[in-house]
This record gives structure tokens, sequence and C-alpha cells, in this order.
């Protein structure tokens, strides 16, 4: 079976498993595994999806997943938090999945998406359309917000690893430092986003938007900790500071201080 066979196999298991199974309403394929995101698709995607139940059924339901396709094929399950759930299969192919009622997803914010099982309600299609609404409401940036957070980020970071604490200031350098870059530079320069950006997660396809400064960034985590603090403290620098009355320069020099990165 060629990998969109298979793919697709998956998704109508998944369907045929929600309807048929006890107290399920509502499937809802996400991401790639969408319409909207086929075109996306490649040997690495997984399926990401909203399983709903009825009102107030979720704790019952959630220990039986006797519901998902080709269990003699799953190697593994687990939860993530009280709703969140991932499967694995024995070729490798991931479920990332939420298990709950409408009221457990309250919040919640949707990208593509593709409504597959619902109930007479229109549940499922009034929670998605509501996720979506807080997703696009939200897909904003604050460039010279998240510029300043990468120096507070760099800063706490190479304090912790200094004092001995190199993997939770290695935490606020490699993961939180480059989520806030990554937000301040497409803030700074929306034009050079496309639309194959993804709209909930600003990491999702930086690559394609800016090829050479994501190279860079993704050089800098390769290096020992406090390296990597230095290297995105100067990009940086490098990348909005040029012409941008908003950067915080005056922080920046101040940080550069207190760390001994004076030249």
């Amino acid at each position: 079976m060629t990998e969109p066979e298979r793919f697709a196999a998956l998704s109508r298991g998944l369907a045929d498993g929600v309807r048929a199974g006890d107290g399920l309403i509502g499937l809802v394929l996400l991401g790639s595994a969408s319409d909207e995101g086929a075109s996306r698709r490649d040997e690495w995607s997984d399926h990401d999806f909203f399983v709903l139940v009825e009102a107030g059924r979720g704790a019952e339901l959630r220990p039986d997943l006797s519901w998902l396709p080709e269990q003699e094929r799953l190697v593994l399950t687990a939860r993530e938090g009280d709703i969140g759930f991932v499967a694995v299969y024995d070729d490798g192919h991931v479920f990332e999945f939420a298990f709950s009622d409408a009221g457990e997803l309250d919040g919640s914010r949707a990208g593509d998406a593709t409504v597959v099982v619902d109930d007479d309600a229109a549940t499922t299609a009034t929670l998605i359309a509501q996720a979506r609404a807080r997703a696009a409401a939200a897909d904003r940036f604050d460039p010279a917000n998240d510029i300043r957070l990468v120096f507070v980020k760099l800063l706490i970071g190479v304090g912790r690893a200094r004092r001995g604490e190199v993997l939770n200031g290695g935490q606020f350098i490699r993961s939180w430092a480059v989520q806030c870059l990554v937000c301040a530079i497409r803030g700074r320069f929306a034009d050079r986003s496309t639309t194959l950006r993804d709209t909930i997660d600003p990491l999702r396809r930086f690559e394609q938007d800016f090829p050479e400064w994501a190279a860079r960034i993704a050089a800098a985590l390769e290096s020992p900790v406090e390296d990597t603090a230095r290297i995105l403290f100067n990009l940086a620098r490098e990348i909005l500071e040029p012409g941008w009355n908003g950067f915080p320069a005056s922080a920046a020099d101040a940080v550069a201080a207190r760390l001994g990165w004076v030249d």
C-alpha cells in the first residue's frame, strides 16, 4: 500500500470507528490530515484530530480506545494531559488527538480542519467554527514585545546554565527564546510570511518563509548552550535592529553587559 493509500485508509478507519463508537458524536481531521491540508502531506505527516463525545461523558469514555482503527497494528497509546492522546502503529504512523466533549475543548484553536462526523445538532461543526475564529483573532504578532522577551529568555537561560542548571537554562534558550525570536521575525517582516505558515504554531514551516535565517537559527542550536544563546543574541540584533526604531537597543546592551558579552 502506498503512503497516500495508507493515509486515506486510516482516515476512513477513524471515521468508521467514531460512527460505530458508543457515545462518540464527532470527528475533525486537522492540519495535513484535513482536506485543506492534503497538499502538504508527505511521508512524515501524521493524523491530528479531535474526537467529540456526548456532553459529560468524557471521563467515562476516555479509557476505551477500541474505536481506533487497525487495533492489531497498534504498538502504543499514551495520554498527554487530561484529554490529549497519542497512538503509534507498527509502521511508525502517529495519531495525535483530543478525545473529549465540546465543553472540554472550549478555548481551542484550529486552522485547516475537515468535519468528517457530526451529530444532528452540528456540535462538531460549531466547535470548529469557533476554534477557527479564535485562531484567526489570535493570529497577530507583536514584534516589539517579542524581541524584548528574546532578551529576557536569553538572560535568564544563561544565568541558569552558569548556575549549573543546564537543562532548565537550555529550555529558556533553545525553546522559549527561539519561539520569541521567530515570532519577532514574522511580525517584523510580515510580508514575507506566506499562506503556507501555520496560524497556530509560528515555527511550523518557518524554513519555507525565511530559509536563510531558519538555517542559521537551526545551526546555532547545535552549539553548547551558552554559545547558542550568544549566537541567537547576535542574530536578533543583526536581523531586527537595522532600520527599526522599536528595537530595544538599550535593553540589548544591558543584557550583553550583564553576561559579559561586550567585546
